[in-house]
């Protein structure tokens, strides 16, 4: 498989400094080596540049915080995953979980002809301890990085909205994993949008082996499949180093098994690895886990 590392270093949509280091981290983990040893053929395309939240005016534009930088940012990810061949598999590095309003709309605009809402129709598999489906209304923050579902399915602000040229995600190609903490009118929305989240006490109750199964049953009908993982899906001792670390997470084998599983489907085309943030982590704990999570979804078994 053709691999394109692509790195996001962005922690404008952050309430916290220190993801923006987190591609950088990832790459220290040996990520690309560790996909190599794999029998992938790994190219890694840098970094989009983002701006420096320091020499920015750190105001809430409409109720977002860094919002023109952070569309810049995105829609520069987005041009360059969109320009990337078909065959390639784009491994996007956060950052934030902002990025993946880039990253998703890019990866449904790879290969799509050009023209208004022209974008391929793209299965999103959200693997976080939170939804992110806040809106600029309902968000208590202004913080960018806990909207970027509702963003992707078209609520929101138009300069969020509209980074795919009228595409947009529809609600039930969604579905999340992992979920333990929802703003109440977040949970409002996800009920009214129809988007499948499998909590943490369905993971309990159900475990990660039916919840997979039923996912793609869900998504049966989509062709391509796009994995955003969030470091903070996974419990903080598994993955300490994040911004916004939820008890009662994912366990180091429930994730790998999640990993795995998809990879057997043979439909995930593309993954984001987001929200690792070296300056809480211990020994950089956190990205040498999520090296190993992709390294998971992209082949790698224990025989």
């Amino acid at each position: 498989m053709d691999i394109s590392i692509l790195g996001i270093p962005m922690d404008l949509g952050a309430g916290r400094r220190g993801v923006d280091m987190g591609a950088s981290a990832l790459r220290n983990a040996q990520l690309a080596r560790t996909l190599r040893d794999l029998g992938h053929s790994v190219s890694d395309l840098g970094d989009v540049g983002v701006a420096i939240p320091e020499t920015l005016d750190k105001h809430a534009n409409g109720g977002l915080v860094f919002l023109e930088p952070i569309v810049d940012a995105c829609r520069s990810a987005a041009e360059r995953i969109a320009a990337l061949p078909e065959t390639a598999f784009p491994l996007t590095l956060g950052g934030d979980h902002s990025v993946s309003m880039g990253t998703v709309t890019g990866n449904a605009l790879r290969g799509a002809p050009a023209g208004q809402g022209a974008g391929t129709r793209l299965g999103l598999i959200w693997v976080d301890a939170h939804t992110d489906y806040n809106t600029p209304t309902s968000s208590p923050s202004g913080n960018i990085h806990g909207m970027p579902v509702a963003h992707l399915t078209g609520l929101g602000d138009p300069r969020l909205t509209g980074l795919g040229g009228g595409w947009h995600m529809r609600p039930e190609d969604i579905v999340m994993i992992g979920i333990r903490s929802v703003d109440t009118r977040e949970r409002e929305a996800l009920r009214e949008a129809g988007i499948r989240a499998y909590t943490m006490k369905d993971v309990d109750q159900l475990g990660i082996t039916r919840i997979v199964a039923e996912t793609l049953e869900r998504l049966g009908g989509v062709e391509r499949l796009h994995v955003s993982f969030d470091a903070d899906a996974l419990d903080p001792g598994v993955c300490p180093g994040v911004g916004t670390p939820v008890p009662g997470g994912l366990t180091y084998r429930e994730g790998h098994l999640l990993m795995e599983l998809l990879s057997e489907s043979g439909r995930v085309t593309s993954m984001d690895i987001v929200e690792v943030n070296p300056i809480l982590d211990t020994h950089n704990q956190t990205a040498e886990v999520m090296v190993s999570m992709a390294a998971s979804l992209l082949g790698q078994r224990i025989l």
